[in-house]
């Protein structure tokens, strides 16, 4: 989610209002659940994002009439981060719905408890999963299935298996706001590690790595990084050896392939 301006610090604002409003991990459940239905409410009718928007109009107008529209239907904690998200100046239309998103996906998170590390863990799970199996991916993204047959292949999967704010978040992957699942499961694990200060690297290797292993890589990245690293390890057959480390934008590439890569060009130059 690529916000820019007014947007980003109406998100900043947001999510220290959020912050503030989650009580209990089943409140903070519940919360969530309310505000990625808002969100695609407010993503999927034209006409209330751009009157919810409009910098034009009066902040008292845009607040007034989410009030109407939404009281009775959504918890007074909802209702509040929404009239104040509306109250706000917005660099785009649609960054009022991806926010409203975002503020859904940290409420969940906090759901989580002090499972988060579990969070994180299972979604990473979840999309090796749908990664390694073609048909099941295929039918997650068939357009001819409607979500709640998409949502029961997912129970099927995770029932008694996951911890709930896992499901959650697997079924919201569903709504197509990060193109394909997999890619909404990545920014899940990446809000779940920013939520616990953290971020997320992907490590792949020739062999599985022992936990001792695991933890003195992530050490070492985060002393480079300067911040606590969660890692994921993906064994990967074409991996000779070594190992290769995606950590958000960047990748550190220290396999044997890509060493006999090196030694090939410097040979040929």
């Amino acid at each position: 989610m690529d916000l820019r301006g007014a947007s980003a610090e109406a998100l900043a604002a947001l999510t220290e209002r959020l912050d503030d409003a989650i009580g209990t991990q089943k409140a903070a459940a519940s919360l969530g659940d309310e505000l990625f239905t808002v969100s695609q409410l407010v993503r999927g009718e034209a006409g209330l994002r751009r009157f919810a928007t409009d910098a034009a109009l009066p902040a008292e107008a845009k607040q007034g009439m989410v009030q109407q529209v939404f009281s009775g239907r959504v918890g007074d904690a909802t209702l509040d981060l929404l009239t104040d998200a509306v109250g706000r100046r917005w660099t785009l239309s649609r960054d009022l719905a991806d926010v409203l998103e975002r503020l859904s996906e940290i409420a969940i998170v906090r759901a989580a408890g002090a499972k988060a590390d579990q969070l994180i863990d299972e979604l990473f799970e979840l999309s090796g999963i749908i990664d390694a199996n073609p048909r099941f991916r295929s039918a997650l993204s068939d357009p001819a299935r409607s979500v709640e047959d998409k949502s029961a292949l997912l129970d099927s999967l995770l029932d008694d298996k996951a911890l709930p704010a896992t499901v959650t978040l697997a079924k919201q992957s569903l709504a197509g706001t990060y193109h394909t699942i997999t890619a909404a499961l990545a920014t899940y694990r990446e809000v779940a590690a920013q939520t616990k200060g953290e971020v997320v690297a992907t490590a792949r290797v020739a062999r599985p790595m022992s936990a001792a292993d695991q933890k003195r890589v992530a050490e070492v990245l985060g002393s480079q990084y300067d911040t606590t690293v969660h890692l994921n390890v993906i064994v990967d057959p074409d991996v000779l050896g070594g190992v290769r480390v995606e950590i958000g934008d960047e990748v550190i590439d220290g396999t044997i392939a890509s060493r006999l890569d090196d030694a090939r060009r410097r040979l040929v130059g």
